[in-house]
């Protein structure tokens, strides 16, 4: 049965014994006066003034959901008979535009008048943009309410119902109020890398699942170049790499770059990259560590994953066929390091070309060998930069190759940084 209980602002972190990283509301149903909707303005927002978020206007980046009987509803297909194990049940999302603010805040708190019958949740999450770092540079999701990871002046909400798309929760109104930034806590410290990406050795397997649908709404093509993650924390919006992987594979000698399109393999809170500090589950592991990796090699948490299965393999990342055959050259599933390019600092830029992905040589030229390849949106980071060989590509003519990790160069014809010229120091 469900309880009537009134609405309240969440504030700070999730107590420590929460199961999912996000403002979660299940088996109940929540009630409040809420804010009125605020229409966007030209100009920028004042930082104390809150808004509701538009719950019946849709755009590319929503997938799963519906508008009807005045309320945010689950629109999505159950996982297909042959879904890999690990694969996310019905779930579906609703990206909100951005809200520019006139100073920066440090978090965003929700209230939320929603339903959630047992079973069913619903997530509400908010992120910053770091317009210093790139055109499409943003700090992780976080939970409503908790601190940002980098003070912003523009941030976006995600609301996230999962659950039965029949007997699904309903939202019907969440409005979302800023708030000042705040001094760094010894948390905050450790969750920033102290340099760099974070990249952490990780079996990689083969999502496969042509046809299929993933979490952000993209629907899987042949050979098709994105990734998957045990965490909604680093899932892109369609057509939108603003989390993206580089992934290299010892055994190949090639690197890929990928957006993350997609949550698993085995779980969906395993945001394992990040510290105990922030970590939405399975605190007790090392940092790096995913938790079907533990499950399968050490029988932690009795060899089961988070959904209670048996964990047949360590993977703690999916590849689509693109990325595994032909960006990396895999015939099978295999360990590899893979870098969390969003976790550290300097510029960056977007793979944008009119076909396929964009080819990764070994040098600053055409001449080079190719090493791999970048999906189209991957968002990757530009170490340095030199001259080589003349490219006409998506952004025009250039000699400027850019670096963008040990040994792996891109023409700059093919990314965009923001500027016409370079965005980094000389290799």
């Amino acid at each position: 049965m469900l309880t009537q209980v009134r609405k309240t602002r969440r504030r700070g972190a999730l107590p420590a014994a929460a199961t999912c990283a996000l403002l979660i509301l299940s088996g109940t149903a929540v009630s409040g006066t809420a804010g009125a909707a605020v229409t966007p303005d030209v100009a920028p927002r004042p930082a104390e003034q809150g808004w509701s978020v538009d719950l019946d206007t849709f755009t590319d980046d929503d997938a799963g959901v519906r508008h009807s009987d005045g309320a945010l509803r689950l629109d999505a297909p159950p996982p297909p008979d042959d879904a890999a194990p690990g694969a996310v049940g019905p779930s579906g999302q609703l990206v909100a535009p951005p809200v520019t603010l006139d100073s920066s805040v440090g978090a965003v708190a929700a209230d939320v008048d929603a339903t959630a019958p047992p079973g069913t949740s619903v997530l509400v999450d908010v992120r910053g943009r770091l317009d210093a770092q790139g055109p499409d540079a943003w700090t992780e999701w976080v939970p409503a309410g908790s601190a940002l990871p980098a003070a912003s002046d523009t941030v976006q909400a995600r609301v996230t119902l999962v659950g039965e798309a029949g007997a699904g929760p309903a939202v019907r109104e969440v409005t979302l109020t800023p708030q000042a930034p705040r001094s760094r806590s010894l948390q905050d410290v450790e969750a920033a890398p102290a340099s760099g990406e974070r990249s952490y050795r990780i079996f990689a397997t083969r999502e496969g699942l042509v046809g299929g649908t993933t979490a952000n709404g993209h629907v899987i093509t042949p050979r098709d170049h994105f990734v998957a993650l045990p965490s909604r924390r680093g899932l892109s919006s369609n057509s939108s790499g603003s989390y993206s992987v580089r992934v290299c594979a010892e055994s190949t000698g090639r690197c890929a770059y990928a957006p993350v399109w997609d949550v698993g393999p085995w779980n969906i809170t395993d945001d394992y990259w990040n510290p105990a500090g922030t970590r939405q589950s399975w605190t007790d592991l090392p940092q790096g560590k995913p938790e079907a990796q533990a499950a399968y090699q050490d029988g932690y948490n009795g060899g089961l994953d988070g959904y209670g299965r048996r964990v047949a393999n360590p993977a703690g990342i999916d590849l689509a066929d693109g990325t595994f055959w032909d960006g990396l050259g895999l015939t099978d599933n295999a360990w590899t390091t893979v870098t969390y390019l969003w976790t550290g600092s300097g510029p960056r830029g977007v793979v944008r070309t009119s076909g396929g992905p964009l080819t990764v040589r070994s040098g600053p030229g055409t001449g080079y060998a190719a090493k791999g390849l970048a999906g189209n949106y991957a968002n990757v980071v530009v170490e340095c930069t030199a001259t080589g060989s003349t490219v006409t590509g998506t952004y025009g003519t250039t000699d400027l190759w850019n670096r963008i990790g040990p040994g792996n160069w891109v023409s700059d014809a093919y990314l965009n940084t923001g500027s016409s010229g370079p965005v980094a120091p000389a290799c």
